[in-house]
């Protein structure tokens, strides 16, 4: 084979895994902004047939709330069990612990380079908002922030009370490494609940 072929050869070759690579990172936003557009129609759908509704036939998850953070711009849909696969399309509600916007501690985990890198932005006194599936719309409020230890750390599962929220991510936001024992929880406490015509005029 001649010198000019292999350099075609090796230059094809180079193009092809370029092009290859360019395509991966082109599809895998693609992908998941059209998981997006499927999940917001699910739960738009699961409102109003009052029952939960997956995103796509194969889906193990349905959605389970709607978290709106109005001064960061936040609007998210929470799935289901807060697996590492459901983790990868949205925030998801931990099971074990009340719904979101019910009674007790509802706990509500994202990924911090993702979904829940707006928790770097968060302070006590900011305003959350959930809709629950029965289209009810519940308000909170951020009354504290910590940074806590994982591996020790242990968040009471009440299913009795006044609503509570904790969103947790990783921590620090930062870390080069993933997967850390560090975890970041907002704890949130509810205020009283409005009607969806009530909440859409405020």
């Amino acid at each position: 084979m001649s010198l000019v072929l292999r350099r075609r050869l090796t230059l094809a070759m180079v193009l092809g895994l370029g092009l290859w690579q360019i395509g991966e990172g082109l599809w895998i936003p693609a992908k998941a902004w059209l998981a997006q557009q499927l999940i917001a129609q699910a739960w738009d759908e699961a409102i109003a047939a009052r029952r939960p509704v997956p995103p796509w036939p194969w889906a193990d998850t349905t959605p389970v709330a709607r978290l709106v953070v109005p001064a960061l711009g936040v609007d998210q849909i929470v799935l289901a069990h807060a697996t590492g696969r459901t983790l990868a399309f949205g925030p998801a509600h931990l099971d074990g612990s009340p719904a979101p916007g019910a009674a007790g501690l509802s706990v509500v985990s994202g990924h911090r380079d993702t979904n829940f890198r707006f928790l770097a932005d968060v302070v006590p006194g900011t305003v959350l908002q959930i809709q629950r599936a029965d289209g009810t719309w519940v308000d909170y409020v951020i009354r504290e922030i910590q940074v806590v230890d994982g591996r020790t750390a242990r968040l009471p599962l009440l299913g009795n009370g006044p609503p509570q929220l904790a969103l947790t991510t990783c921590y620090p936001f930062d870390a080069v490494t993933p997967g850390g024992p560090l975890r970041l929880v907002a704890l949130a406490e509810g205020v009283p609940q409005t009607t969806p015509a009530q909440h859409a005029s405020k």
